[in-house]
């Protein structure tokens, strides 16, 4: 069920995390390299990523891009993990990688309440280090800047 709600026609890039926990700040290291490219047409925004705040940030948008991290086992620190939500089905039961369970909740109540942005995109990086302290590790920043090119490149091809 598609939301009444009028479309604002704008993109919103959400980056997850908390940047005084290492790698756990790789959401928020992507918005600040966007920001600093000044995309037009973009919204940028930091997140804690709990279920409304998400539903909040994206409702009403035609494309939200979202940044997290992942953390597996074993890790494999900076590689980037993609997903399109078409439909939303039941959370995976894999034990392996652990996405905080806020955005499974957040997709999965936003579809019921029609809220879901007409796309949402995921970008998951698996961390190295997610202990107290800011800045990236050497493999979770390179992936930053990939992901900041990216979606720059995606909002550009789609203006």
């Amino acid at each position: 069920m598609k939301s009444d709600r009028r479309r604002t026609g704008d993109v919103v890039v959400i980056g997850i995390g908390n940047p005084f926990r290492r790698d756990d700040g790789v959401g928020p290291a992507v918005a600040d390299r966007l920001r600093a490219q000044r995309l037009p047409g973009v919204r940028l925004a930091v997140s804690t990523g709990e279920t409304t705040a998400l539903i909040e940030l994206w409702a009403g948008a035609r494309l939200a891009v979202v940044v997290d991290t992942l953390r597996t086992e074993p890790p494999t620190p900076g590689r980037i993990h993609r997903l399109s939500v078409v439909e939303p089905q039941e959370p995976a039961t894999d034990q392996a990688a652990e996405i905080d369970t806020d955005f499974g909740e957040a997709v999965e109540l936003a579809r019921v309440l029609g809220l879901l942005p007409d796309r949402l995109v995921l970008f998951a990086v698996e961390a190295s280090d997610v202990g107290f302290g800011p800045g990236l590790t050497p493999a979770v920043a390179a992936a930053a800047g990939r992901i900041a090119a990216e979606i720059a490149n995606q909002v550009a091809a789609a203006a």
